[in-house]
């Protein structure tokens, strides 16, 4: 069984405002042989002659490059999202590149998220990735170019692959020393699991807007608090990666929820239990 092909990984580049540094994520993703690139409301033009310059033999990739006008519209058809971030929320789902993209290539279709070069991803960018990726660079100067933080990403994902589909007799160039077991033993564990049944992002999404309706509704969630704890609430369904059929019996109930409180009289349900 073969892990999932590398084309199932997206790049979405989040308001990119550098040609140059556009031109250098296509010509390092096609060195890696990733060729899906997305780009959220870019503030600059693919076809931009610094652009194509940088990408030297990757200009199709910028040609064929899609943009879209939102983070949710390039992620609708994704099982995962991964965002990249400079500075590193306290959150439970961060990791380092080697857990966090074999975690993305367990599923059909998966994501990387990058940020504006000046200002990184916003809270309610990251809301829509269920886990945050720490590249380890050094405390004394921890900023990334975009391109640089591209290829990392690019070049983990190859050797997760690589690693994954070759026996080690027959990749002597991957052995040795100099290449940890860490990547391995998580390619090994990518074979006996993918793909992973998995639901959208977008039809997740769908019930957590619905969800988050509801506990509007009940007093449960307070306009000026509903972010924050709907971030635990997304915590607490991403960690049963639910599938399709299990969204769709979900957004059943909370349809059925509401049709009760529409349905009751004007008295509270739990004054009409007792």
């Amino acid at each position: 069984m073969a892990i999932a092909n590398l084309g199932r990984v997206r790049i979405v580049l989040v308001q990119t405002a550098g040609p140059r540094n556009l031109g250098s994520v296509a010509r390092v993703m096609k060195n890696m042989g990733l060729d899906d690139l997305w780009l959220v409301d870019p503030q600059c033009d693919p076809q931009d002659p610094e652009a194509r310059a940088m990408a030297v033999h990757a200009r199709e990739l910028l040609e064929q490059v899609r943009i879209v006008p939102h983070l949710t519209d390039a992620l609708r058809d994704c099982q995962r999202a991964i965002a990249t971030v400079g500075r590193v929320p306290e959150a439970p789902s961060v990791t380092l590149p080697e857990e966090g993209l074999a975690w993305l290539l367990a599923v059909s279709q998966g994501a990387i998220v990058f940020g504006p070069e000046d200002r990184g991803l916003s809270n309610g960018e990251l809301q829509y990735c269920q886990r945050i990726l720490q590249i380890p660079t050094t405390k004394s100067y921890p900023s990334l170019n975009l391109a640089q933080a591209v290829g990392i990403c690019a070049y983990t994902l190859r050797r997760l692959v690589l690693d994954a589909d070759v026996p080690p007799s027959d990749r002597p160039l991957l052995s040795g020393p100099l290449r940890p077991n860490l990547p391995s033993k998580m390619a090994g564990d990518l074979l006996e699991s993918y793909p992973l049944e998995h639901s959208t992002i977008a039809e997740r999404e769908a019930a957590y807007t619905q969800l988050e309706d509801l506990l509007l509704r009940i007093g449960f969630l307070y306009p000026h608090t509903r972010f924050q704890r709907m971030q635990k609430v997304r915590h607490l369904f991403e960690r049963s990666h639910l599938t399709s059929a299990e969204v769709t019996f979900l957004r059943g109930i909370l349809r059925q929820m509401n049709w009760a409180l529409s349905a009751a009289p004007s008295a509270s349900i739990e004054t009409e239990r007792s």
